[in-house]
């Protein structure tokens, strides 16, 4: 097995893409007079599933920019993490463990997070292949913000995503190349990227 490592202009490609993502985000929000400043949820205890072997590999270029008894606290959270997650899951219940990044708070590989958690927030929407919009109310300080309901149309400013997923498809081919045919679906929780170490591949 081959440990996948981003090239320098692929770390830069998904840096930029990041970037844009958070100047979208940041006019959504200021549209919405919406901000996280003093809010008492945490997004950080959300259950997010992550999906591409780029930003895997992303986030283990950041772990190892981390001193190494940084490092070592993340990895004793990262067990407790997962046993406390599958217990969850094995009860029938969603997770909502605080994210092992986090310390007081805080992300301590702010700069490398991953897409979900810089889009997680504001409302949302993309388009898949088929024209078919999907729509995201954002979360529930946004949605309490906005007066979001259910069963109505929202129509107020939201962040459209479909490029951004484009964007980040394109790079998952272009790390993964001919691999890409083979390689297994990725379905992980941030803990388990962690836990599994590095994206490998034969």
């Amino acid at each position: 097995m081959k440990e996948l490592t981003l090239s320098r202009e692929l770390s830069n490609r998904i840096s930029e893409l990041y970037e844009d993502m958070e100047e979208n985000y940041d006019q959504v929000a200021k549209e919405l007079n919406f901000s996280c400043h003093e809010c008492k949820d945490n997004c950080c205890d959300s259950y997010f599933l992550h999906h591409t072997y780029v930003e895997w590999a992303y986030l283990w270029e950041g772990i190892r920019s981390l001193p190494d008894k940084v490092v070592t606290r993340i990895m004793e959270r990262v067990e407790t993490y997962i046993t406390e997650s599958e217990k969850m899951l094995v009860r029938g219940e969603r997770p909502n463990l605080m994210c092992p990044l986090n310390e007081n708070g805080l992300c301590v590989l702010y700069s490398h997070r991953l897409m979900i958690c810089r889009l997680h927030g504001v409302p949302a929407s993309f388009k898949r292949p088929d024209d078919h919009k999907i729509s995201f109310p954002g979360c529930f300080r946004c949605q309490d913000l906005v007066k979001f309901q259910k069963d109505t149309p929202y129509n107020g400013s939201e962040m459209d995503r479909t490029n951004f997923f484009r964007s980040m498809v394109e790079l998952e081919v272009d790390f993964l190349g001919s691999r890409r045919i083979n390689a297994p679906k990725v379905k992980l929780t941030l803990a388990q990227m962690l836990a599994l170490g590095p994206p490998h591949l034969p």
